[in-house]
């Protein structure tokens, strides 16, 4: 148990380190949680800062969800515990004591988990990514997508159904996370429609 316990404290302060944060501090002396979306994550990063950077920053975030993944499996502490420091991770991400508990959404570090946890389903999710956002270039919906049909990706490769629901538990906690980004991307979807619906009125 105190195994268990060390882990998840491992994975809470590995999510904690704030990335974006020290990225946009070294480039620009700023801190990106006072610009744009205030959202201290890669996507907030490629926007303000830059795209190189903001790269760098996602594969850093996704290596803190793997990397707490791996410390708990070398601990060989149980599965429910290996779980614990993942979403410890995530907790990490989205609320460091390294940077006044305000952070990031976490869909990096959940990336990073999942590699580890489920390859084969993750890396499908990150196809199914890809494809609304070269198509949209909304990074927020694309992952939203992507992560929402995980559970089902790990399902179709067999994984266990502890798994399925420790999936299902993280992609709740991220559409609670992520509820104002969703609402304001469904307020855009409709007000296109308003407008586009109205010329093609005017055009007939």
């Amino acid at each position: 148990m105190l195994l268990g316990i060390l882990s998840i404290v491992i994975g809470y302060l590995l999510g904690s380190i704030p990335t974006a944060y020290i990225m946009s501090r070294m480039r620009k002396g700023i801190d990106i949680r006072n610009v744009g979306s205030g959202n201290m994550g890669a996507a907030a990063v490629i926007r303000q800062i830059g795209t190189y950077e903001g790269v760098f920053v996602g594969l850093i975030d996704i290596a803190k969800g793997a990397v707490a993944i791996l410390i708990a499996q070398a601990l060989n502490i149980s599965q429910l515990w290996v779980f614990g420091t993942g979403f410890g991770a995530v907790i990490g991400h989205n609320f460091p004591v390294l940077a006044g508990f305000r952070g990031g959404k976490g869909s990096a570090t959940i990336i990073g988990i999942f590699l580890m946890l489920a390859p084969n389903a993750m890396l499908v999710a990150l196809v199914i990514i890809a494809i609304p956002f070269f198509t949209t270039r909304n990074f927020a919906f694309a992952i939203f997508i992507g992560l929402a049909l995980l559970p089902v990706f790990i399902w179709l490769f067999g994984g266990s159904l502890m798994l399925v629901l420790y999936a299902l538990a993280v992609d709740i906690f991220m559409l609670v996370r992520n509820l104002s980004g969703i609402k304001q991307v469904l307020a855009k979807g409709a007000m296109k429609d308003m407008i586009y619906g109205g010329q093609q009125k005017k055009v007939k």
